[in-house]
Parts: structure tokens; C-alpha cells; sequence
């Protein structure tokens, strides 16, 4: 399928709006990682606990916000996933010893404000083991006969409702619906049992030294794709291909990271997925850009080299708008349905695709025609006559078409 046929817009010509883009964009990115002191990075490089909570009803953002900032020294996240009902509640922590006690206060300190109260159980917040303890005596009072394994199995039974139910129960009366759940055990349940508005799906922790070790493999996994790639490059084609390519990876990979800083978002290990991802991408799209001029370089031996790269980037344009289209779509789908667990990842991939797609034809073939202009003036100045482009065909000549 091609969408364009016998295009001949002049790509090279238009370049400088696009760079003076890439330059502002980047200049305000770096601005930005210079106020806020680097990377806004997720506990995953920083160290410290993400707990998940849902609520039965709209979350108090700002009261739970302020609980804990009564109880917790330093930075505190709390971060409402857009059309749920769920929260995000996220702290740093100084070192190892802290992490377990930051996460039971906050817990505590979460339970304490929100919880049922009353001295009853908040089944909502409860194990099973803690709900076979309470309901043992109320049972045997009741004159409700259960063996310790039919109260243990009643009591996961209960557990694993109310997972099904998202997590958190609305009524105690949802109850009768359990397996084994008699009128009597139900009513012992509601003597003993209340339900909080709120429950703890999950918690995550990361310590400080993992953090700073997984943040230095990321920055380390980035270099070393970008450093393979310049080699192999280089070696099918030529070093100045090599270089070009990877300066519009890194021009890419900073664009993004820039965004990130501007618009506060966290860089996690998901977004280091993602922007490698994009690494891998943009490089693709320039190598096909790079393979067709060094082709067009053999046919097309009478023509500057400019015109071959404007040629050679309008024969490849069907399939770059079709790829990267779709591609785009895609990312565009998740950052907008996703939710916020995948929100990261993909603002990554929709500012990596975009500028990745015109970083292969505005950065990278600029680059290219930069370089052949430098030698031409070295060897007019040294008062040598050569070829128009010369240079570049002797690279096109000495390698054979990568594939």
C-alpha cells in the first residue's frame, strides 16, 4: 500500500524550522531538569513505598493527604487514578530500616482516620486469620457448632469474595451470598464486623539501595544500546551514518526525558522500557531513511547530494506515515485509555514517536549533508577539485545495501 506516489517535497529546505523546534524544546527541557534538580524519579530509582487503596466512594484527596503529612516526615504522594475510585499513596524513605515502618504507619495512620472504629473489625481491612480469631467466641456463644477447619475455610471463603467484589464490600449483608454463611454466622459477623469506606489493594516498596542501582543500570542500558548501535551502524554503513543516526536517537531520548520534566511526570522503570523502546524505533525509521540515499547514491551519481536525500526521503514516505501513523495510534490509545498505571509508558512512546519521525529526516539527513559540506570545503581550500558528493558515493560504493 502507498499512500504518496512521485512526491517531491523538499524536506532538506524546510529543516531549520524543525531544528529551531528541536532547540527550543530541548533548551526548555533542560531549564526544567536544572529547576527541579534532575528527574522527577518513581520510588522504583528512589527508594520508598507506593500503597494502593480503594475507596467505596469519591477519595478525600486532601484529607488523606493531610493525615499523613501529620504523621510522616518528608515528601508525600498522593495521586487519585483518573475515573476510579482508586488512590495511589506514595513516600521516599531515607534508608532500609524505615521501610517497614513507614508502610505500617502508613496503614495505621490510614486505618485510624478512615477506619470503622467502634472497637469492631474493619472487614474491609481484614485478614481471614483476623476474622477467624474474632468470630471464634461470638460463634460458640452463639451456640453455632464449626470446627476450627470449617471456621478457617469460612473465613477464606469471605476473603475471596470480597477480592471478587473489587476488594472492598458496600453492606455486610452482600455476606449472604458466601457459602456457609447461615443467618446466625451473619449476624455474629455484624456484632463483630464493620466496614470501613476504603481498603488497601496493594503495597509496593523499593529500598534506597536498589533504587540508585536500578537507576544506574537504566542510564548504563540507554548508553550501551545507543554505543551497539553507533558500532554496528558504523560497520554496515559508514562512522558518519553511525554518528548521525545516534545523535537523533540521543536528541530523542532528551526531548522525552525533558517533556517528563515539564510536565512533572514520574521516570519508572517502565518508562526506561519505553524510552528504550523508542531508541530502537527512531533508529529503525533512520536506517531505512539512511538505506535508500546510500542507493540512490549508486543511481543517481549526477545529482547533489542534497537533492538524493529529498528523493531518497520521499520514496520512503508512504511507508514512514503508515508505521509511524499506526504506530502513533496506538500509543495514543494507551495514553489516553491506559489509565494511569500506563500513563508514563506512554507518554514516553507518543513524544518518542513524534519526534522520532522527524528527527530521521530533520536531524540525522542534515547531519549527513553538514558532513559532505565540511569536506568539500576542506578540499576546496586545500585547492583539490572533487565530485559533487563525492565522498558520500564512495561510502555507498565500498559497502554493500544493508537489509
Amino acid at each position: 500500500m502507498e499512500l504518496f506516489k512521485n512526491t517531491n517535497f523538499d524536506f532538506l529546505g524546510k529543516k531549520w524550522p524543525f531544528i529551531i523546534l528541536s532547540l527550543v524544546v530541548t533548551a526548555a527541557g533542560m531549564v526544567s531538569l536544572a529547576v527541579h534538580h534532575g528527574p522527577r524519579y518513581g520510588i522504583d530509582f528512589t527508594g520508598g513505598a507506593n500503597i494502593w487503596l480503594r475507596f467505596n466512594h469519591e477519595p478525600p484527596v486532601d484529607q488523606i493527604r493531610k493525615a499523613l503529612s501529620d504523621k510522616i516526615r518528608g515528601e508525600i504522594s498522593v495521586q487519585q487514578i483518573t475515573g476510579t475510585q482508586q488512590v495511589i499513596v506514595g513516600t521516599q524513605i531515607a534508608d532500609e530500616k524505615e521501610l517497614n515502618q513507614r508502610r505500617q504507619t502508613i496503614e495505621d495512620t490510614l486505618l485510624s482516620t478512615f477506619g470503622a472504629g467502634g472497637g469492631k473489625l474493619d472487614l474491609n481491612n481484614s485478614s481471614a486469620e483476623q476474622l477467624a480469631n474474632r468470630l471464634r467466641e461470638p460463634l460458640l456463644t452463639a451456640g453455632v457448632a464449626l470446627s476450627e477447619q470449617d471456621l478457617q475455610d469460612l473465613s477464606r471463603r469471605i476473603e475471596q469474595f470480597r477480592a471478587s467484589k473489587g476488594g472492598i464490600l458496600n453492606s455486610l449483608d452482600e455476606l449472604s451470598q458466601v457459602q456457609g454463611v447461615t443467618p446466625q454466622i451473619l449476624e455474629a459477623i455484624r456484632k463483630e464486623c464493620s466496614l470501613g469506606p476504603f481498603t488497601i489493594l496493594s503495597a509496593e516498596m523499593v529500598g534506597p539501595k536498589v533504587g540508585a542501582e536500578l537507576r544506574r543500570q537504566a542510564v548504563l542500558a540507554t548508553l550501551y544500546a545507543l554505543g551497539g548501535m553507533l558500532v554496528y551502524i558504523a560497520f554496515r554503513f559508514e562512522w558518519i551514518y553511525g554518528a548521525a543516526a545516534v545523535i537523533a536517537c540521543f536528541h530523542d531520548t532528551i526531548i522525552t526525558i525533558g517533556l517528563f520534566s515539564i510536565f512533572n511526570k514520574e521516570i519508572t522503570l517502565t518508562v526506561v522500557a519505553a524510552l528504550l523502546t523508542l531508541v530502537g524505533y527512531s533508529m529503525n525509521d533512520t536506517i531505512v531513511v539512511f538505506d535508500r540515499i546510500r542507493e540512490n547514491l549508486k543511481l543517481l551519481r549526477r545529482e547533489k547530494l542534497e537533492n538524493v536525500i529529498n528523493i531518497s526521503v520521499n520514496q520512503t514516505l508512504s511507508r514512514t506515515v503508515l508505521t509511524s501513523g499506526l504506530t502513533l495510534l496506538t500509543a495514543l490509545s494507551l495514553f489516553i485509555f491506559g489509565g494511569q498505571v500506563l500513563n508514563g509508558f506512554s507518554f514516553a512512546l507518543v513524544m518518542g514517536i513524534i519526534f522520532g519521525t522527524y528527527s530521521s529526516v530533520f536531524i540525522a539527513s542534515p547531519i549527513l549533508l553538514l558532513w559532505q559540506n565540511l569536506i568539500e570545503r576542506r578540499k576546496a581550500g586545500s585547492g583539490l577539485r572533487a565530485a559533487p558528493a563525492a565522498p558520500a558515493r564512495e561510502m555507498a560504493a565500498r559497502k554493500p545495501a544493508a537489509r
